[in-house]
């Protein structure tokens, strides 16, 4: 074939198609300080290469297990899309992954990102960066690496979505759970900043159902706009339970509390033939709760399976060892509650309730 049906035409560039390499690699140079910001023991490389590294020798382990975990936040990122409000969504990233890994006696070490867009706008990628910078330094892990992906056509106009994975590490035998989990051992809660990251369809659609818009008033915060309050960070549980670890060998299981709440949750912890009773009265449910609530005639035992209601996550600590493990908590900058207990299970729902939520 001639090429003659292409005379006069230019060649068609990566750049026309939609994908600004240049961009990206001017993002790259542009967050290479806030990465840096990240480093710690056992990670000190800049950001770049292929792969990132991290030398679990210099970090002090000398028989560690390894221990993943990723995730995502969900449709929260919605929110901050719409309200131009990009500041905190990396810190909720690393939240959902690192409470994840701190939950099985794991110390969070590294930490990766991957932010996909339909057009790559520097400002907000730098800003979005930021926040996972914060959540890393939050955390004690290094971010080590990162993929910024622009896929015109697969998303559309300002949309984007962001994934994380984190790896942490425990010395052989400190995992968690133990397996000495019983009956009569005590939940204890910490806890949560909102709604941390779980839920948002449901919220929107509440939001939606008010005829609120995001620059609104928040009815349960104020002094904040609606869309400000509803993207509080994921509280980063990691550091307070380290310590918590250190000085309390009583604490035997961790649980954190996200998608599936008390019931989906609070179980996977637990030996098959336990299971969990949550004193609800127990719980002061932030402001959020009690007017998502309201202003969706959500029931109690869908709050209950959709969401924290307060309790962002849960140390389960002999019966014996309960005082020590709350008093290690406090000093660790927590404020613990007991709501529950660990009890026999035979059949039917693995988590029962007495009380009812405070809903304000």
């Amino acid at each position: 074939m001639s090429g003659e049906g292409n005379a006069g035409r230019a060649g068609l560039t990566y750049a026309e198609a939609g994908v600004d390499i240049d961009a990206g690699n001017a993002m790259v140079d542009a967050i290479k300080p806030l990465v840096r910001a990240t480093r710690r023991p056992g990670a000190d490389a800049e950001i770049g290469g292929f792969g990132g590294l991290f030398d679990l020798k210099a970090a002090g382990f000398r028989d560690p297990i390894l221990v993943a975990a990723n995730d995502g936040v969900g449709t929260k990122v919605k929110i901050a899309i719409e309200t131009g409000r990009h500041g905190t969504i990396g810190i909720d990233l690393v939240a959902m992954c690192v409470n994840d890994i701190i939950v099985q006696g794991a110390e969070p070490l590294l930490f990766l990102d991957y932010f996909a867009t339909a057009k790559l706008e520097t400002a907000t990628g730098i800003e979005i960066v930021r926040g996972i910078a914060e959540g890393c330094r939050m955390a004690g892990c290094a971010l080590v690496g990162g993929e910024t992906a622009e896929m015109p056509g697969l998303y559309s106009c300002r949309d984007y979505d962001l994934a994380g994975f984190a790896v942490g590490a425990a010395e052989r035998g400190s995992l968690l759970p133990r397996g000495d989990v019983q009956p009569g051992d005590v939940l204890i809660g910490l806890p949560s900043s909102g709604l941390h990251s779980n839920g948002f369809s449901l919220v929107r659609r509440v939001v939606e159902r008010a005829g609120l818009a995001w620059t609104d008033p928040a009815p349960f915060a104020p002094g904040q706009e609606l869309g400000e309050a509803l993207l509080a960070p994921t509280r980063i549980y990691v550091k307070p339970l380290l310590a918590a670890l250190k000085a309390c060998a009583g604490i035997k299981a961790l649980a954190h509390i996200t998608g599936g709440g008390f019931p989906d949750n609070i179980p996977r912890v637990l030996p098959k033939s336990c299971g969990a009773l949550v004193d609800l009265s127990a719980i002061e449910a932030p402001p959020v709760f009690g007017w998502l609530a309201r202003a969706g005639g959500i029931a109690e035992a869908e709050m209950l399976r959709t969401f924290n209601c307060g309790i962002g996550m849960i140390a389960v600590a002999g019966r014996g060892d309960a005082n020590q493990a709350m008093a290690a908590l406090r000093d660790a900058g927590e404020a613990p509650v007991v709501v529950g207990e660990v009890v026999a299970h035979g059949h039917g729902e693995r988590v029962r309730y007495s009380g009812s939520l405070h809903l304000s």
